[in-house]
């Protein structure tokens, strides 16, 4: 049987600020990212069921990245958990405004890492992460491949 890529692309808005960075992105600002999904797997060979023919349905993965990803990521504001980016973080809360704490400096390469993290953590088991692209602008992103992190 043949192994197929196949690549789901999901779109979300979200804010960051790099603590320590010596240029403008030091400030609040933000992103439309891009963030595209391949994953390998052999398609269903069993003609009974409903899936068969697929590696995985598009909307299995769209329900994995949606929750693990968009749906938390989506319009909120990012920041370095071990910066004094908590003190403006715990304003913005306060205020109502959605914000992420995270363990790293939120930038492309490393949100690309810890979405990777969490998209393997929940596929099945017969499929596997290829790559992660994210597009932070129409000119820059990062990527992330399974053959690099082995």
């Amino acid at each position: 049987m043949n192994n197929i890529r196949i690549t789901k692309q999901f779109t979300f808005e979200t804010g960051h600020a790099l603590y320590g960075y010596d240029g403008k992105c030091k400030n609040v600002h933000g992103h439309s990212y891009k963030l595209f999904v391949t994953v390998t797997g052999q398609p269903i060979s069993d003609s009974s069921n409903v899936k068969f023919g697929m590696v995985i349905d598009f909307g299995d993965l769209k329900k994995i990245v949606k929750e693990e990803i968009v749906d938390i990521f989506d319009h909120a504001t990012v920041f370095n958990q071990n910066t004094p980016h908590i003190e403006l973080a715990k304003e913005l809360k306060d205020r109502g405004h959605h914000v992420i704490l995270v363990d790293y400096q939120p930038t492309s390469e490393m949100m690309a890492i810890d979405f990777a993290k969490k998209i393997k953590d929940r596929l099945p088991e017969n499929i596997k992460l290829h790559a992660i692209k994210l597009q932070e602008t129409d000119s820059s992103f990062a990527e992330w491949f399974a053959s690099d992190n082995q």
